[in-house]
């Protein structure tokens, strides 16, 4: 359990205040000694909001009795002011609760068999990795801590009321495991501005770099830049409780978060747009200041920033970022030494460019037949794609067996502010066409587009055509998901990641000589 004092006002019966706590050096010693006294009964820890931040959590409204007399309130669940990190504490008993009961009912129990094929095939379907934040299913695509995209659609506070989702209340849901208020999310918007000042040794580093660099390289680097100012580095250098490093790691992993827009926007000016920086807006959120500081003020390209955000946040902990980022932080790696390595991955060709190579296709089609085509022309095209050995870009998928959702939404946001762009109106036409073609061939077991087939269109109706700094925009997206399950690992207390290795002369002393 962690009890948290907060520095706010608490309501009691009569209708009075107990007032308002203050941080002083006499609190913080009493508080110590109060978290000793409790760590002996079992129960946690307890620190004032405004001791250092290596320190900062927030109360736990169901213990107000015990720090303000016993006339005070005692509410029950999350209160509606609780701020994220205050809402996160009051989860981590349950959470660990659950945990150890899975352990205890379910330890021994078989997950299922490992094939020679599947250790040989990128340990493709192998269940080896606890992810808190994300499932994907078959049939419903991804779900974030258990709600579908369109379900996130409905529920999520939003900027304006019929727009996308505030990706800061993605971000509550994914820590938290519940969907926020408005208020809620506002307020986590506000935390993230205060945090989002970028040190100035991030910009020394990015100015030294040859111009011509690409934008993830900057945005790796920029990260370790960031590293020296881990609070959870320092936490862990000077001796911190394992049972708290979730702590540091969640005041690290915010920061992170909070400064990614501003980064990203300072690589995207400094890369294609001569260096000119332009600041944030303080009435804007996180994703629509992203859009802002590249440079894109239209009120479309801020809602389809919100969108991309929200949709590329996370994917299950198996894919390359996701699983490089735990398996680093498994380490005990602080944040930003974890995601750098979850980012490097990225920037492979084979997990985050695949929206590029769908644009690079559809510019392909629309040279060689255009783009206001049949669809019985687009069909033999698509066809004699497929018969030369090459694959068509953007559709299929390895676990889902229906149309990925996250297309679905890209499209129906395709529909209501790009329906006359050409390159729009010709991925609806390849919707059309393409998963009929694939299926024909009967080598395909998901012919449906996936979230890459529209990502690209959308970004280039608006101007943003730099296609090489596509991966970043998935960057700053995906650190939210990734961030997100390292802080919940840590309060999980799981351990570090070591699967077992084999040789190809082990598996011929195990199964017999290959091809005998």
């Amino acid at each position: 359990m962690i009890l948290c004092v907060c520095q706010r006002r608490a309501t009691c019966n009569s209708g009075t205040s107990t007032g308002t706590l203050q941080t002083t050096e006499k609190w913080c010693k009493e508080s110590m000694k109060l978290t000793h006294t409790l760590r002996r009964l079992g129960l946690g820890m307890v620190v004032p909001v405004n001791a250092p931040q290596s320190l900062s959590v927030r109360a736990s409204p169901q213990l107000y009795p015990l720090l303000f007399g016993s006339r005070c309130v005692a509410t029950q669940g999350i209160s509606a002011d609780c701020d994220l990190k205050c809402a996160f504490a009051e989860a981590i008993p349950s959470l660990q609760e659950r945990l150890k009961n899975i352990k205890t009912s379910f330890g021994s129990k078989s997950l299922g068999e490992v094939t020679v094929n599947m250790a040989l095939g990128g340990m493709r379907g192998v269940p080896g990795l606890l992810w808190e934040t994300s499932l994907l299913d078959a049939e419903d695509g991804i779900r974030f801590r258990g709600h579908t995209i369109t379900e996130l659609q409905q529920k999520l506070p939003k900027a304006t009321p019929s727009g996308e989702p505030l990706p800061e209340g993605l971000l509550w849901l994914l820590l938290t495991g519940n969907i926020p208020s408005k208020q809620q999310a506002v307020s986590l918007s506000a935390e993230l501005q205060k945090r989002a000042e970028t040190p100035p040794q991030v910009f020394k580093v990015l100015d030294a770099l040859p111009a011509k660099t690409h934008p993830m390289t900057q945005l790796s680097c920029a990260i370790m830049a960031m590293q020296p100012d881990s609070k959870f580095a320092l936490a862990y250098q000077n001796g911190l409780h394992k049972s708290d490093y979730w702590d540091p790691t969640f005041e690290d992993s915010l920061d992170c978060i909070a400064r990614l827009p501003g980064i990203a926007a300072a690589i995207y000016r400094r890369t294609f747009r001569n260096g000119s920086i332009i600041e944030a807006d303080p009435s804007l959120d996180w994703a629509g200041n992203l859009a802002h500081m590249m440079g894109y003020q239209d009120q479309g390209a801020k809602e389809l920033m919100r969108l991309y955000m929200t949709i590329h946040s996370d994917h299950e902990g198996g894919n390359v970022s996701a699983h490089a980022t735990h398996l680093v932080g498994s380490a005990l790696s602080d944040p930003y030494l974890s995601l750098a390595a979850g980012l490097n991955g990225l920037a492979g060709p084979l997990h985050g460019l695949a929206n590029q190579e769908v644009l690079k296709w559809l510019n392909r089609v629309e040279s060689d037949i255009g783009s206001d085509v049949s669809k019985e022309e687009l069909s033999r095209y698509v066809s004699a794609t497929l018969n030369s050995g090459r694959v068509v870009p953007g559709y299929g998928h390895a676990v889902l067996r229906k149309t990925d959702p996250r297309f679905t939404c890209q499209r129906e946001f395709g529909l209501k502010h790009l329906p006359d762009y050409p390159k729009f109106k010709l991925v609806s036409k390849l919707f059309e066409v393409v998963p009929g073609v694939l299926a024909e061939t009967g080598k395909v077991s998901n012919p449906w587009p996936n979230v890459d087939a529209h990502s690209g269109v959308l970004l280039q109706f608006y101007g943003i055509t730099e296609e090489n700094f596509y991966t970043v925009l998935f960057g700053v997206s995906r650190a939210m998901g990734v961030l997100s399950q390292l802080v919940l690992s840590r309060a999980m207390g799981l351990p570090i990641e070591r699967p077992k290795s084999m040789t190809t002369r082990w598996l011929e002393n195990k199964f017999g000589q290959a091809g005998e």
